[in-house]
């Protein structure tokens, strides 16, 4: 089960590992996060990007250092890490390695639901689906190749993982897609049936019912 955090957004721990660099101010924190495509590894919302580091003040994880001040632009205050936030980083990061946490991903509820399109439909819809994942598979492995010629792996395992990912979730709608084409998907008639006389089965109606009681 998740820690409750003092500063539960993930931002928090995006401006914490920014600031192991050197202490910043917030425009740089920001200017710097999104320059290592951390709005990529993580759920971030800019919009609560000021909110966050001043809770993270507040609660002692970052402190201020000094004021700059550049040219006519407004006064600008600089902040480093503390001890307890390099703590909490520490304790986060393991967390977040070590705990499965059910997520909800679109694919999922996508699936959820696929009883509502008809089988052609879901065979065309999937293999657009699989065509996609291929490409993207074929862009990410060429990205991540280039990228190791000049970045240490230790700082690329987030993009080795996205295409473990994309793999297996490549692999598995291929292999959904060869029993619908092949008709050796079980209760694929009933599906049909359902969809072109506009009447549920029986043995359809039965099995969402199984479902439901087993949740």
């Amino acid at each position: 089960m998740a820690k409750r955090r003092k500063v539960g957004n993930l931002l928090a721990l995006a401006v914490l590992s920014a600031l192991t660099q050197r202490p910043m101010h917030p425009y740089e924190i920001a200017t710097e996060l999104r320059g290592w495509g951390k709005d990529r590894d993580m759920d971030l919302k800019w919009g609560s990007f000021y909110t966050v580091v001043r809770n993270m003040d507040k609660h002692g994880l970052i402190e201020a250092v000094e004021s700059v001040r550049e040219g006519r632009r407004p006064e600008r205050t600089v902040y480093r890490i503390t001890e307890a936030g390099r703590a909490e980083m520490v304790d986060w990061a393991g967390e977040l390695v070590s705990t499965p946490v059910r997520e909800h991903p679109h694919f999922r509820a996508g699936l959820s639901v696929l009883a509502a399109l008809h089988p052609d439909e879901a065979v065309r819809l999937l293999t657009r689906r699989r065509e996609l994942l291929d490409d993207a598979l074929t862009t990410a492995r060429a990205v991540l190749a280039e990228h190791l010629r000049s970045v240490p792996r230790l700082f690329l395992v987030e993009e080795e993982y996205d295409i473990a990912m994309q793999e297996a979730e490549a692999a598995w709608v291929g292999s959904l897609l060869a029993e619908l084409t092949s008709e050796e998907y079980p209760d694929l008639g009933a599906w049909r049936v359902a969809h072109e006389t506009g009447e549920i089965p029986a043995e359809l109606a039965d099995l969402a019912e199984q479902k439901r009681d087993t949740r």
